[in-house]
């Protein structure tokens, strides 16, 4: 895979996030990266952070992590509506 940045910093997909992209029927990781790359960006809390994927028939694809500062870790994806 690719490496994806994100403001000059990395991005890092957990396993756990994986697994739940598969689980919940998101293509991994075509359309987990396009999310990535041009989603909306959220920011909640002290180092929360939320990638919102424009919608489709099933649903936003949102992809929740944590920004520490030099990276940024994905730790889970969901649907949004």
């Amino acid at each position: 895979m690719t490496e994806l940045y994100f403001q000059g910093k990395q991005i890092f997909i957990k396993t756990h996030a994986i697994k739940r992209a598969r689980k919940r029927e998101i293509a991994y990781p075509d359309h987990v990266y396009a999310v990535l790359k041009t989603g909306k960006l959220e920011r909640f809390g002290k180092n929360g952070i939320r990638f919102i994927g424009r919608k489709s028939r099933k649903g936003s694809i949102i992809c929740i992590g944590e920004d520490l500062g030099h990276i940024i870790i994905i730790k889970t994806i969901e649907r949004g509506n």
